[in-house]
């Protein structure tokens, strides 16, 4: 799986992490920890999971000292069973425990990402639904959630509004409301081979959007009975994507409509973090 940052984006996001906390002013740990102690700890699985954000409390620890001696035995995408180790840090107390929260906030949060993802996509399995994320990442992360959702089996929907034409329901209120219209100007002005993609709330606006030649039509919080309907008129034209509060329990029945795209943004707004910890040995 590759990381998603260049070293510099990396070393930048973490130090701004760590100034955020404090941690270069940690008063507890200078009051209390002499200079010369040393000690070991290893992040460890509290729960099943999937792993991700590793590089990030690496990057963490060597922030604060890099003579730390960091030990990685497991590395993103990993399948995590309770009580897995999934590294080992080695030195300077006082720099290991002021790291210690903001390295376990980055692997929570995306390995919780990666686990949720994971859960999706193991409930299409079998079928030919493809597992896209959306737009719906927490500012200023959007790349590092975008690759938890790939370390847990699902793939990336357009990464920003440059990525892709995709035509919404406010877009065609702004335009009156015409398909075929609001196709031609997004036509006019997308780089050539931009896909554009319109979103679909009935299938009226299915069979419109199919006179315009678009490349997908997103299949917004249909019913499964009209989601199969809207896929027979697709099949052959262009490609389709299902989406709007998609769940645990309804997505497999989604899948099994034939669509080619499950877009979940739970993935990324309502995942919760995976219980990891620093245990001191």
């Amino acid at each position: 799986m590759t990381f998603p940052l260049e070293p510099e984006a990396l070393a930048r996001l973490v130090r701004a992490a760590l100034e955020e906390d404090r941690a270069f002013d940690d008063v507890t740990t200078r009051a209390t920890v002499p200079a010369d102690r040393r000690i070991r700890a290893q992040l460890v699985a509290r729960h099943e999971g999937i792993l991700a954000g590793g590089p990030l409390a690496v990057a963490a620890f060597h922030a604060l000292d890099a003579a730390l001696d960091v030990r990685v035995f497991l590395h993103d995408g990993a399948t995590l069973v309770r009580g897995a180790v999934v590294l080992e840090v080695e030195g300077a107390a006082r720099a290991i425990l002021s790291a210690e929260r903001v390295a376990l906030n980055f692997v929570q949060r995306l390995s919780g990402v990666a686990t949720f993802t994971a859960r999706y996509a193991i409930a299409i399995r079998g079928t030919a639904a493809q597992l896209v994320d959306t737009r719906k990442t927490t500012p200023g992360w959007r790349d590092l959630e975008k690759y938890a959702v790939r370390c847990g089996g699902g793939a990336n929907h357009r990464r920003d509004l440059a990525d892709a034409v995709l035509i919404k329901d406010n877009h065609l209120a702004a335009c009156d409301g015409e398909v075929g219209e609001a196709v031609r100007r997004a036509r006019a002005v997308a780089p050539e081979g931009m896909i554009i993609q319109l979103e679909c709330d009935t299938l009226d606006q299915v069979r419109a959007a199919l006179d315009a030649a678009v490349d997908g039509v997103l299949l917004d919080n249909m019913s499964v009975e009209t989601l199969r309907a809207a896929v027979t008129l697709c099949r052959g034209r262009c490609w389709s994507e299902a989406s709007g509060g998609v769940t645990l329990d309804t997505i497999r029945a989604i899948a099994e409509t034939g669509v080619d795209r499950i877009s979940v943004g739970a993935l990324t707004h309502s995942a919760p973090a995976l219980d990891l910890a620093l245990d001191f040995l």
